[in-house]
């Protein structure tokens, strides 16, 4: 366990203990630095509560040294508590209950992941207006990277998507599958899956030498996700799988890099059309 290394830090680790949720009536904090002396602050914190030796019903005894199993996982957690939220188009979205997940409102105050979901449920329609928009807006990395932007504008970043992702049990898929899970209750996929679809598109319409390159693209998006989709990236993946050969690139991959960039974007699409966003 690393120091604490400050007061507010200290008080934003006591802050997350007093968030509540359905079924919590206490929290324990295990400081084994004994920084809550170094940031004793009475006015802040009030005076201790005396606490019988043998506990009581709320709060139980504090053990001196935290037992074995207190550095293992809470079976409640493990089980990854669902919740249902219903939006305004009557389907319901199932998340899980992560009490320490932050997402933060229009206001600055802190909002709950179904607050959240609920917020930015009710701005997609500004984006686009169905699946199909969807899929033509995320399928080209030059509107999907506005689309993005627009977004964490209105303060749905990817930092913030990233944790609705996981909230929704869809860490292996796509921030593509979080928009539409929220926007029209479509089931995620996994990128492995997405990426199964579009190899097959792919073999059927590029030469040899453009596929083996493609399936190269294609497995660093099942392992790092839409990002290696970016037009930025292009450079580092030619360079990755042509080690350093630009020319040798352009050799095999034909034309010019110009070319070879609208075969690295003009594939994408199979990666987001129907019957991929579908899961068939």
């Amino acid at each position: 366990m690393r120091p604490i290394n400050s007061m507010i830090e200290f008080k934003q680790i006591i802050g997350r203990g007093t968030r509540l949720y359905e079924g919590k009536e206490y929290f324990t904090i295990y400081d084994f630095v004994k920084a809550h002396h170094l940031f004793n602050d009475p006015e802040w914190d009030g005076d201790p509560i005396e606490v019988s030796e043998g506990g009581d019903k709320a709060f139980p005894p504090i053990a001196s040294n935290p037992p074995p199993e207190a550095k293992q996982p809470r079976a409640e957690y493990e089980a990854k508590k669902k919740v249902r939220v219903k939006l305004r188009d009557g389907k319901e979205r199932s998340i899980r209950h992560i009490s320490v997940t932050t997402f933060w409102g229009p206001d600055g105050k802190p909002i709950s992941a179904a607050e959240f979901l609920t917020l930015l449920f009710g701005q997609l329609p500004e984006f686009f207006r169905d699946e199909d928009e969807l899929r033509a807006l995320w399928s080209l990395p030059d509107t999907r990277k506005k689309l993005l932007e627009g977004l964490a504008e209105k303060g749905f970043g990817k930092e913030q998507l990233g944790e609705m992702q996981k909230i929704i049990d869809a860490e292996n898929s796509d921030l593509f599958d979080v928009l539409a899970h929220v926007a029209f209750a479509m089931q995620p996929i996994s990128r492995e899956e997405r990426a199964s679809a579009a190899h097959r598109e792919v073999h059927e319409r590029f030469s040899d030498k453009q596929q083996a390159f493609l399936d190269f693209v294609l497995a660093h998006y099942v392992q790092e996700g839409v990002e290696e989709l970016e037009q930025e990236k292009l450079t580092k993946l030619l360079r990755l799988k042509y080690h350093d050969s630009i020319p040798d690139a352009v050799a095999d991959l034909g034309g010019d890099i110009n070319a070879i960039r609208n075969l690295f974007s003009g594939f994408q699409r199979y990666l987001y059309q129907g019957i991929c966003a579908q899961g068939a």
